[in-house]
């Protein structure tokens, strides 16, 4: 008797899990789409807060270059996508993602909007584990302070002057917090030296053929 018991037991546990794993698999394919889609417009909403509509006028989700940990400048982990921002078919910025490897708790995921002029367009925090009420005043949604890079470049400031005020630079610190700060700045300052570095490829600029040169 005890062991028929088991066995039905056995049978009956068998057949829960079952139809548990199908009624997630039926759950996921019937809402796969509906998530799909929101994490797209989560990340084009991310996108627009630096390069509005009003100054493109193509996807950028769908026009992008692979870029991963081999590019040195960015302190990506794993493969990204970089987002180009087009008017009437010519590059005018593109967002580059960037990590903070040093952030007080951990590496700090950004965007990084670099203009056809090299001026910042924008940078946003995408995911970091700052201790709130500090740190995550990188956070848009706790502070501005984000927005101090925009219109920056590698020449204004000079390199010297991408620090913290505690540095010397011309950032502020958060009260009672520099490292998230610090690890920001010099991030965003790596990003820019990375659009430099790659400007023919981002901003799709022809070579320069020399004067009288008719090859």
């Amino acid at each position: 008797m005890l062991g028929q018991s088991i066995t039905r037991n056995s049978v009956l546990l068998a057949l829960f899990a079952v139809c548990t794993t199908l009624l997630i698999a039926g759950t996921y394919l019937l809402t796969k789409d509906d998530i799909a889609l929101q994490i797209r417009q989560a990340e084009e909403r991310a996108l627009l807060q630096i390069v509005p509509r009003s100054r493109h006028d193509n996807s950028m989700l769908d026009d992008t270059l692979p870029v991963g940990p081999q590019s040195v400048g960015l302190g990506l982990r794993q493969d990204k996508r970089i987002y180009v921002a087009r008017e009437e078919g010519k590059v005018v910025a593109v967002i580059l993602p960037a990590v903070a490897p040093d952030g007080y708790t951990g590496p700090i995921d950004l965007i990084v909007g670099v203009n056809r002029d090299g001026t910042v367009a924008g940078v946003r925090a995408l995911n970091h584990r700052e201790t709130p009420g500090l740190g995550d005043k990188v956070d848009i949604k706790k502070s501005d302070w984000i927005t101090s890079f925009d219109g920056h470049s590698l020449t204004n400031p000079q390199p010297q002057g991408w620090a913290v005020k505690k540095d010397r630079g011309i950032f502020d610190q958060f009260t009672g917090a520099t490292i998230t700060p610090r690890a920001v700045v010099a991030a965003t300052l790596g990003a820019l030296q990375y659009a430099q570095a790659h400007r023919k490829l981002l901003f799709e600029e022809p070579d320069e053929t020399p004067v009288g040169d008719d090859s």
